[in-house]
């Protein structure tokens, strides 16, 4: 009996340090702590959208020529009705000139025609006197009454002349005017396509052909992107965003959602999308925003503040975590019951306490329920 005592004294500590040389070495895992703070519910897009300008004009010259002048360069700004390029015009010139001068020419002509036709209107009041006291006879009262009317004919024909001649002044000023090409906004030259002595021809019906000049406002922006059509049925104009860019990782830029498209877009049928358009709120002045440049939105469906959250990465399927337990230095699984929820958090409204800490990487290796760990 007494030997027997004497063993097992000695086998417990070789025992208790077996086990404690063999048992699992803890694994290092990172930990959240609960705690509480805004929860977003939002919608955002389901594919890159990108920046455009509320105005872009791809402009071109409405009738056909050789290029004489060309009056800007790529990089350049201008304001509306600025000459930007101009077709070798000659011919409308001189059709121009020789239609002033002959609305000049009608405009002495109605002026002769016209003092004419007063005069004889004098005339013929004059004689009209003579006659009641029988100084003139009718006949001659006639010639004068025959004279007036043909002479206020010839002045209402020199009036219809000038019109004529007016209306042809106009549209040989019209074809000159197609020889150039203005700015119908202001904005920058994005696109030159063209050099003086080229010719250039308009784009026939159906047949699109590189504009002459590419205009772009670029004093106002937004973004637009394609967003999933069940998420769209929660959108509204007016309701705030926010904007990232691949060119400026890491920043947001304020937003507006301004317009939601009537229809759905069914270029993929497996997921369909409707367009959304936000306007930056106020355009950045520090930062040169460049059309084109791809971009991410996020519409803020509702704000919930105060809220107690976890990273929605932490959530296991079912609806469950693994808290830390810090008397066994365990994971253990516990159930919650979740609230409004983004890609960053979700909120709980039971199964877990402020203060809690909760695993957050789920694919740390043998991190799961009752493994034992060590917080990082």
């Amino acid at each position: 009996m007494k030997r027997a005592l004497i063993l097992l004294l000695i086998l417990l500590p070789i025992a208790a340090a077996l086990w404690y040389f063999s048992r699992p070495t803890p694994i290092p895992v990172e930990l959240s702590v609960v705690s509480t703070g805004s929860v977003e519910v939002i919608a955002a897009n389901s594919r890159a959208g990108s920046i455009r300008a509320c105005q872009r004009s791809r402009l071109s010259v409405p009738t056909g020529g050789r290029v004489d002048h060309l009056l800007v360069d790529e990089g350049d700004r201008v304001k509306t009705g600025d000459l930007l390029l101009r077709l070798l015009d000659d011919e409308q010139q001189a059709l121009l000139r020789g239609a002033d001068a002959d609305l000049k020419a009608a405009r002495l002509a109605e002026e002769r025609s016209c003092q004419l036709a007063r005069f004889s209107q004098r005339e013929l009041v004059r004689s009209r006197a003579l006659a009641e006291r029988k100084l003139v006879s009718d006949e001659q009262l006639d010639r004068l009454a025959t004279d007036a009317s043909v002479a206020a004919i010839a002045c209402d024909q020199a009036k219809v002349a000038i019109e004529q001649a007016s209306a042809r002044y106009s549209l040989y000023s019209a074809q000159l005017e197609k020889m150039h090409l203005r700015a119908p906004f202001a904005g920058i030259i994005a696109e030159i396509n063209g050099e003086p002595g080229e010719y250039t021809t308009p784009s026939p019906p159906g047949v699109a052909t590189p504009p002459a000049v590419d205009l772009i406002d670029d004093s106002c922006l937004y973004v637009r992107a394609p967003i999933d059509e069940v998420e769209a049925a929660q959108l509204a104009p007016g309701q705030t965003a926010r904007i990232t860019l691949d060119a400026f990782r890491g920043r947001e830029f304020s937003g507006t959602l301004k317009r939601i498209a009537p229809f759905v877009s069914e270029l993929e049928k497996q997921a369909r999308t409707v367009d959304v358009d936000v306007y930056f709120n106020p355009l950045p002045e520090d930062t040169l925003l460049l059309v084109g440049y791809s971009a991410d939105v996020e519409v803020i469906v509702e704000q919930h503040p105060q809220q107690l959250r976890v990273p929605t990465e932490a959530l296991l399927e079912g609806n469950s975590v693994l808290r830390f337990d810090a008397d066994s230095s365990t994971l253990q699984k516990v159930n919650v019951e979740i609230g409004p929820a983004n890609w960053t958090w979700t909120a709980i409204s039971a199964g877990l306490e402020e203060g809690d800490r909760i695993l957050t990487r789920l694919d740390t290796e043998g991190a799961v329920e009752g493994a034992r760990v060590e917080p990082q």
